[in-house]
Order: C-alpha cells, then sequence, then structure tokens
C-alpha cells in the first residue's frame, strides 16, 4: 500500500502536483496514522509522525503523490445576532465553555447542541442548522483548529 508521509500546508505547493484529493469532515482531518481512501477511490496509509490538523487547502504527499485535502460539508449551527456587540457576547460564552467555532465577518459556526442552541437564543442570538465545511479557530495555545483541549494555558477554572 502506498504512503503519505508528509504534509504540505497551503499555498505552499505547486497546485499543479496534485494528483488527488481526499474529502474529510472536521474530526477526521485530525490524524497521524489511518488507511484512507482519496475522492477517486486510492486507498493510501497516511502514515505521519504525529498527530496533525489537516486544513482545507492542505495537501498530503509521499509515495501516493500528492493529494489535496477537501473539507467535507457537516451539519453545523450558523448563529447571529441583530449588532456586532451581541455577536461577540455570545462568542465570549461559546470561548468561555472552550467550544470549537469558526468566526466570519457576520457569523458565528459550531457543531450542534442543544444546550448551546438554547444558551444563544437566551442571549438573544439566532441559530440555523446548516451543512458547510467546518474550519474552527485554532486558538492561542492548541496550535490549528486543535482538537485536543488541554488545560495548561495558564489560568485557574475555581
Amino acid at each position: 500500500m502506498q504512503r503519505a508521509t508528509d504534509v504540505l500546508r497551503r499555498g505552499f505547493f505547486d497546485p499543479a502536483t496534485i494528483a488527488d484529493t481526499i474529502t474529510l469532515d472536521r474530526e477526521s482531518r485530525y490524524r497521524r496514522r489511518v488507511v484512507l481512501t482519496s475522492d477517486s477511490g486510492t486507498e493510501f496509509l497516511l502514515d505521519l509522525p504525529e498527530a496533525t490538523y489537516l486544513a482545507e487547502g492542505d495537501a498530503v504527499t509521499g509515495e501516493s503523490g500528492t493529494i489535496l485535502i477537501k473539507a467535507a460539508a457537516e451539519a453545523l449551527l450558523e448563529i447571529h445576532a441583530h449588532s456586532t456587540r451581541a455577536l461577540a457576547r455570545i462568542a465570549w460564552h461559546i470561548g468561555n465553555r472552550h467550544i470549537a467555532a469558526e468566526l466570519t465577518d457576520d457569523a458565528l459556526y459550531i457543531q450542534p447542541d442543544h444546550v448551546l442552541a438554547a444558551m444563544i437564543h437566551g442571549l438573544g442570538g439566532h441559530v440555523h442548522t446548516v451543512t458547510r465545511p467546518f474550519e474552527p479557530e485554532g486558538g492561542a495555545y492548541g496550535g490549528q483548529a486543535s482538537l485536543q483541549h488541554s488545560h495548561s494555558h495558564g489560568h485557574d477554572h475555581d
């Protein structure tokens, strides 16, 4: 089985070298070693030195050639508010709960959670279910869209 052993970050490789694509949801883009199947049906072993987040537009390369990473559409909650300040307040509450969130100019996106949806409504926000790729913020301490949360970030939760 062919192996992909290196990650090429978006913008740091020649798009003409892309041999295939693979479409993965957010959770599936945090990997170290796993057998994957490309969008064209080619099976390959992703064999990285450590667990790595693969963002939309990154690529993996090795014996299997260069394979472009695409973010799969997935169910998300789209959050809006009546003002920038109200949306910022909602974002603060989401962040205070250490929830992965994608920030855009006029909306926030999180994975579905009925408890958070109720909280957002209580804060005056509007929640809609959408299907789209999810590329959350990486966080100041966890790297690009860290899936593993560490509490070693300089404050107590007492």
